[in-house]
């Protein structure tokens, strides 16, 4: 019994025509996740994503050293030296384990801004989408001038603006990354406001918002997902571009931007000092950007013709 279950739980994954809306979903799903596994280089994406988000949580049990613990007698020893893996920073702290729990800052950076970025954008967008008109002018012309410089220089302003801190670096690269979302959800909105099943919800007497958070804001979420992931790379450099410049996660927290800041005095004598946090960064850049370019074939079948 047990050997016939997983095949036929695959031929009901796989069948042509389903009979219930679930069975419908879950094969669209079970279509998608065949599509992103054909994609090995998008699977070694999410591989190292996992590891670092099982890092990230189990860092208290991975850690060798507490990460604030300052040993001066053993500062800038070389990876490997009495059990310090990645070897010791300008303070004698555990390079490892302060890389550990740095993965946290940087996947909570990642996570908020994810949940707050689209979203605005894709209010703004339905919105001067759908009303048109002098709205859709007003709101554009604001999404312009957000647009119209570059994303490092406007965070440091808001940052500057609103003090040093991981949450004020949150609200910053938020408030710089929500425009492109903004634009993917205002032409989504274009294209699908002038089709036909719309009229028909309109004529049955759906009200505005209904039609935009029940009808158009489903059938935008799949652009928007493939627009966020390929944008944590750049999200993620960010925030380490604030850290590196002090004015995101304050010390003594073990933010990898703000490690490579530190490092830099020591690089050409002690390398490991700022280029382990630099191989991090560049490790879960290149896992976005991998998962991303596989998502997109999953979720935008479009972008491949």
């Amino acid at each position: 019994m047990s050997m016939t279950e997983p095949s036929t739980l695959r031929a009901w994954l796989l069948a042509e025509e389903p009979t219930s809306r679930r069975q419908a979903r879950a094969a669209s799903l079970y279509q998608g996740w065949l599509t992103l596994r054909g994609n090995w280089l998008s699977m070694i994406g999410l591989a190292i994503l996992a590891f670092l988000v099982l890092c990230a949580i189990f860092a208290p049990l991975l850690a060798t050293d507490n990460p604030f613990a300052q040993d001066l007698a053993n500062r800038l020893k070389p990876p490997g030296w009495e059990g310090h893996i990645f070897g010791t920073d300008s303070l004698g702290r555990d390079i490892y384990s302060r890389l550990l729990y740095g993965a946290r800052i940087s996947l909570y950076i990642v996570l908020l801004v994810a949940m707050v970025a689209p979203l605005v954008g894709l209010i703004i967008g339905t919105i001067a989408g759908y009303v048109g008109g002098w709205t859709d002018t007003i709101l554009m012309r604001i999404t312009d001038i957000f647009l119209a410089f570059p994303r490092l220089v406007l965070a440091l302003a808001f940052v500057a603006a609103l003090g040093a801190g991981i949450e004020n670096a949150v609200l910053a690269i938020s408030l710089t990354a929500w425009p492109p979302y903004a634009r993917i959800a205002r032409a989504e909105t274009l294209t699908i406001r002038s089709s036909d099943y719309i009229a028909a919800i309109r004529l049955q007497g759906a009200g505005p918002v209904r039609i935009v958070t029940r009808h158009i804001w489903p059938l935008c979420i799949s652009s928007l997902i493939v627009r966020v992931t390929l944008d944590m790379a750049g999200i993620i450099l960010t925030a380490a571009g604030l850290g590196f410049l002090g004015l995101g996660a304050q010390p003594p927290s073990p933010e990898w931007g703000a490690m490579i800041s530190e490092g830099r005095k020591y690089i050409l004598d002690y390398w490991w000092v700022a280029t382990i946090p630099g191989l991090a960064i560049f490790a879960i850049s290149l896992a976005f950007n991998l998962l991303g370019d596989g998502l997109r074939d999953v979720l935008d079948p479009k972008g491949g013709e």
